[in-house]
C-alpha cells in the first residue's frame, strides 16, 4: 500500500531531500508552502511535478488542519521553522510562534484530524547550547543561548507532551549541524564555499567571518534525513541525536574549503565583529550511540567530503553564473 507523507518546510534544504528520499521509497509527497509573493521552490525544482503542494501556514491552526485532511499523512515530518539562529535575535517573537507555537498547531491539527499519522519533530542541537557535558546525548540537560535554541526547546518538549498525554506516535530528531550542496547562503559553511569558488573565479578578494574558534558537529544532510524516516519506523516512538560524534572548528572548515582548491586561507578571511553572536555556543558534539545501536544508522560522508562536495558545487555554480553573464 502506498504512504502518503506530509512535509513541512519541503522547499528547505532537509525537505527537498527528504522529498526525494521518500518518493524514492514510493511514498505519495505532499509539501506545505507558505503563500508568498517571492515563492522559491528551486530546491524542488526538479521533483515539483511528481508532489503534491499544498498552501498552509505554521501561524494559522485552521490552514493545518486543512492541510492534514486534504493530504491524509501516515507520517508527517515537520521541518518548517525560523531556523536561522541570528536571526532569532532580530525576530525573537517570529521565531516563537513559528520555531515554538507552529510545532503545538501542528500537533494539535494532527490529534484532531489524523491521530493515527507518526509525527516527527525537528529538534536542534542548538538546545543543548551552554553545553552540560561532552559529547550531548538524549540525556544531556538543555541549556539554549539564543531565541531559536529556546524555541526549539518548545517543540521538543511539547512533542514529547503529546506523545506521552494523547499516545501518539511523536518522535524528535535532535539534529546536530548537517550540511550540502543545498544548504542556505546565511549559513557560515555555505558563505565559505561559495566565497571560496568566488574567491579561486576572481570575483572577489575576502570574506568576513565571525568565531572562528566555534565548534560544531557537521554531517551531511541527505545522511540525515534518512535517519528522520527510520525513526518513524519503528514499534515505538522515541528521540534520537543525530550526529556524526566529531567536532571541528570554523577555522578546520575554513582551512579544508581553501585548500581544497589550492589557495592560503589567511591571505583572504577577515574576522568582522558583526558575525559574532550575543551569546556563543563553543563546543556543540553529538553523542549518536543510542541511534547506531538502536536503528544501525551510520553516516556516510566524512566533514572533509563534505567541505569539498560544497566548494565543488559552488565552483560549477558559480561558473554558470559567468558563463551566462548573471554572476553575483
Amino acid at each position: 500500500m502506498q504512504k502518503n507523507a506530509l512535509i513541512t518546510g519541503i522547499t528547505g534544504q532537509d525537505g527537498s531531500y527528504l522529498a526525494e528520499f521518500l518518493l524514492e521509497k514510493g511514498y505519495q509527497v505532499f509539501g506545505m508552502v507558505r503563500r508568498s509573493s517571492t515563492e522559491n521552490f528551486e530546491r524542488i525544482e526538479h521533483i515539483r511535478d511528481r508532489v503534491t503542494l499544498i498552501q498552509a501556514d505554521l501561524l494559522d491552526q485552521m490552514s493545518l488542519i486543512s492541510a492534514i485532511s486534504e493530504s491524509q499523512p501516515e507520517e508527517i515530518y515537520n521541518l518548517a521553522a525560523q531556523s536561522f539562529v541570528p536571526t532569532s535575535w532580530t525576530k525573537p517573537v517570529l521565531t516563537a510562534e513559528f520555531t515554538a507555537l507552529g510545532v503545538t498547531r501542528m500537533l494539535e491539527a494532527m490529534r484532531l484530524v489524523k491521530k493515527d499519522a507518526r509525527f516527527y519533530q525537528a529538534s536542534s542541537s542548538e538546545m543543548f547550547g551552554k553545553v552540560k557535558e561532552t559529547p550531548q546525548t538524549e540525556q544531556t540537560p538543555f541549556h539554549p543561548r539564543s531565541p531559536y535554541g529556546v524555541a526549539k526547546v518548545y517543540g521538543h518538549f511539547i512533542t514529547v507532551n503529546y506523545r506521552e498525554s494523547y499516545d501518539l506516535f511523536a518522535c524528535s530528531g535532535i539534529l546536530f549541524n548537517h550540511e550540502s550542496p543545498r544548504r542556505g547562503y546565511e549559513f557560515v559553511t555555505r558563505k565559505v564555499t561559495d566565497a571560496v569558488a568566488r574567491i579561486k573565479l576572481g570575483l572577489q578578494n575576502e570574506v568576513a567571518l565571525g568565531n572562528l574558534d566555534a565548534k560544531r558537529d557537521w554531517g551531511y544532510a541527505l545522511d540525515y534525513v534518512e535517519m528522520m524516516w527510520m525513526m518513524l519506523q519503528q514499534e515505538e516512538p522515541d528521540d534520537y541525536v543525530i550526529a556524526t560524534g566529531e567536532t571541528h572548528s570554523v577555522q578546520e572548515l575554513v582551512e579544508t574549503a581553501f585548500g581544497h582548491v589550492g589557495l592560503n586561507w589567511k591571505d583572504h578571511v577577515r574576522i568582522d565583529p558583526r558575525f559574532v553572536r550575543p551569546a556563543e555556543v563553543d563546543m556543540l558534539i553529538g553523542d549518536p550511540k543510542k541511534s547506531r545501536e538502536k536503528l544501525g544508522w551510520q553516516p556516510r560522508v566524512s566533514f572533509e567530503q563534505l567541505v569539498q562536495m560544497m566548494v565543488d558545487s559552488d565552483l560549477e555554480l558559480v561558473q554558470k553564473q559567468i558563463s551566462a553573464g548573471a554572476a553575483r
